[in-house]
C-alpha cells in the first residue's frame, strides 16, 4: 500500500500576481509551468491536465485517505458470482456544473466515447476490458465484461463526461469543450484572464461544499521564479520543488516543505518501427552507454529503475540487474550488429549511427538530460542530435506520424500501475512499435488475474521481460517535495494526482 502525506498548516496552489499577502478571501493560487492543453479528461496527457481534471471532474471511484477505493459518484455496486457483470447504482445528489441532472446516460456515453474509435483517445485502454454497458434506470448502470474481474472498481476512476454537451460519441479534441468543460467536481472552470491564468470557483451545489471559494492556476515556466513567488506570498504552494531550492525555502518560517510520493518513472524509448533502432543489440548497446547516476544528479535525487515500474511496487523485480555502463560491451553489441567505428564514430555501409533525441519541452529538466545525454553519447562514438517539441509537434511527430529516433519522456500512473497500454502489441499508447508475443501474454495474464500473487508474478516476470527486450532504457523516479505557505490548512496531497482532495482544504 502507497502512503500519502496528510498536511495540515498546508495548501496547494501557485500563482503570478507579485503582491502583498493575500486575505483569506482571496482565492487559492498554484502555478504550472506549463498551462493546460486542452480541459477533457479524454485527452489527458500532461500532469498539468491530469491536476485540473482533478478539481473539475469526477469518476465513479476515487481513492479515500488511506488510497483504499471508495464510492465517489457511485453510491453502491453488486458484482455477479461469476464475476463478470457488476450494477452500479449511482448517486441522486449529483448535479452538473451547468445544473444538469447526472444520469445512468453520462456513465454510458462516456464508457461509449473512449471506445469509439473516433474518438481517438489514448484513454480508451482504461475501458477496454468492459464488454458493454447498458442504463437499468436513471440511475443504475449494469457494465459486462469479457472475463471474470477480481475488483472492477479499481479500474473505474476514470472522469465522466456528461451527454448532454456532445452531439456523439466521437468526441474531437477540437470540441468547443475542450476550453468549456463541465463537471461534476468541487470546482468549476469560471474564466480564461486575459493574463494567461485560470480561474476555478467553487461549485456551490456541489454535495461537499469545498472550503475554498476559487482557485487560480497561472503558467510560470520558469521554476525559479515559482520559487521566488512563493517567498514573496504571491503563492501558496508549488507542486514540485526543485533540488536547488530546497534549502532556500527550508529558511523561510512561512513555508512547510514535504515530501510526497509519485508514481511515475523517465525513460528512453525508442522507434521499433524501422531504421537501426529496430535491432535489440543497438537498442541494448545504448543502455550499456548511459549513466544514468551522472544524468540524475544535476536534477535531483531519486532511484534508478530497471524496468516499468516504481522500486517500492510489488510487481518491481528487484533481480533484474542495470546494464552496466561499459563502453566494451556496447561495442561488442554494435559490432555484432553489424557497425564499425571509423576514426571514433560508428558507422555501417559508411553512414554514421545518428541518433535523435526529442523531448517535449514542458518535460521539467529535459533540457539539462538531454545535453548531457547528448555529451555522453557523442564521446562514445554515436552522431546526436537534439528536438525540443511544443504540444503540437509531439502529438504530430511522436503519436501520428512516429517520427523520432528516441524520446526522453516520463509515465505516470495510478496505484493500479496498469502499464498494458504502453507494452501490449495493440495497446493505445504503445507508440514505439513494441511487440513481443511472450510480453503480451504475461499482459494478458496479469489482466485476468483473480488471484493477487498471480498478477504480481506475471507483472515481475514482464519487467524482467522488457529489460531484456529493451523497447526503453528505464532511468529513474525521481524524489519529489512540495512547498506550501503554512496559512493553508486542512491539506492532504495525493501521491499521483495532488488536487484530489482539494475540496477540504482552507486558508487562514
Amino acid at each position: 500500500m502507497q502512503s500519502i502525506l496528510r498536511i495540515r498548516p498546508v495548501g496547494l496552489a501557485l500563482a503570478l500576481a507579485v503582491t502583498s499577502a493575500p486575505a483569506a478571501a482571496d482565492p487559492l493560487r498554484y502555478a504550472e509551468d506549463q498551462a493546460p492543453g486542452i480541459v477533457n479528461p479524454l485527452f489527458t496527457s500532461t500532469m498539468s491536465e491530469a491536476r485540473l481534471g482533478e478539481l473539475v471532474f469526477e469518476g465513479l471511484y476515487t481513492d479515500d485517505l488511506d488510497l483504499r477505493t471508495a464510492p465517489d459518484l457511485a453510491e453502491s455496486a453488486e458484482l455477479s458470482v461469476d464475476r463478470t457483470e457488476l450494477v452500479i447504482r449511482l448517486r441522486k445528489d449529483v448535479s452538473w456544473h451547468d445544473g444538469e441532472p447526472f444520469t445512468a446516460d453520462d456513465v454510458v456515453f462516456t464508457i461509449q466515447a473512449m471506445k469509439d474509435q473516433g474518438t481517438a483517445s489514448t484513454e480508451a485502454g482504461r475501458v477496454a476490458w468492459i464488454d458493454s454497458a447498458e442504463v437499468v434506470d436513471s440511475h443504475t448502470v449494469r457494465l459486462r465484461f469479457g472475463r471474470p474481474e477480481a475488483s472492477p472498481e479499481d479500474k473505474l476512476f476514470f472522469k465522466i463526461l456528461p451527454k448532454h454537451r456532445f452531439d456523439g460519441t466521437a468526441v474531437k479534441r477540437t470540441d468547443p469543450f475542450r476550453n468549456k468543460p463541465v463537471g461534476t467536481g468541487p470546482f468549476a472552470l469560471d474564466r480564461y484572464n486575459d493574463d494567461g491564468s485560470i480561474t476555478l470557483r467553487r461549485y456551490e451545489q456541489h454535495r461537499d461544499a469545498a472550503g475554498l471559494p476559487e482557485i487560480v492556476m497561472r503558467e510560470v515556466s520558469d521554476k525559479n521564479y515559482q520559487a521566488k513567488l512563493l517567498l514573496y506570498e504571491s503563492l501558496e504552494a508549488l507542486v514540485r520543488v526543485l533540488p536547488r531550492d530546497l534549502a532556500m525555502l527550508d529558511k523561510d518560517r512561512g513555508v512547510e516543505l514535504y515530501p510526497y510520493q509519485t508514481n511515475s518513472w523517465w525513460y528512453l524509448g525508442f522507434n521499433l518501427n524501422g531504421g537501426p533502432w529496430a535491432d535489440p543489440r543497438v537498442r541494448q548497446a545504448i543502455g550499456h552507454m548511459v549513466d544514468k547516476e551522472a544524468l540524475l544528479a544535476p536534477i535531483g535525487t531519486g532511484d534508478t529503475v530497471t524496468g516499468p515500474f516504481v522500486p517500492s511496487s510489488p510487481f518491481y523485480n528487484h533481480e533484474v540487474k542495470a546494464r552496466a555502463v561499459s563502453a566494451g560491451q556496447a561495442s561488442a553489441l554494435l559490432e555484432e550488429a553489424g557497425y564499425k567505428k571509423v576514426e571514433g564514430v560508428w558507422t555501417r555501409a559508411g553512414k554514421p549511427l545518428t541518433l535523435r533525441i526529442s523531448a517535449h519541452k514542458s518535460l521539467e529538466s529535459a533540457q539539462e538530460v538531454v545535453i548531457n545525454l547528448q555529451s555522453q553519447l557523442q564521446r562514445q562514438g554515436l552522431t546526436v542530435e537534439v528536438d525540443f517539441m511544443d504540444e503540437a509537434s509531439w502529438r504530430g511527430k511522436v503519436w501520428r506520424d512516429r517520427d523520432f529516433d528516441v524520446v526522453l519522456s516520463q509515465w505516470s500512473f495510478d496505484r493500479n500501475e496498469d502499464v498494458r497500454e504502453q507494452f501490449h502489441s495493440q495497446g493505445s499508447r504503445n507508440f514505439t512499435g513494441y511487440a513481443s508475443a511472450e510480453t503480451d501474454k504475461l499482459l494478458d495474464e496479469a489482466r485476468d488475474a483473480i488471484d493477487p500473487q498471480q498478477k504480481k508474478a506475471a507483472l515481475r516476470k514482464l519487467h524482467a521481460q522488457v529489460h531484456d527486450d529493451a523497447p526503453m532504457v528505464f532511468l529513474w523516479t525521481l524524489d519529489s517535495y512540495s512547498a506550501m505557505r503554512t496559512r493553508v490548512d486542512d491539506v492532504v496531497v495525493h501521491p499521483f494526482y495532488f488536487f484530489t482532495w482539494a475540496d477540504d482544504w482552507t486558508l487562514d
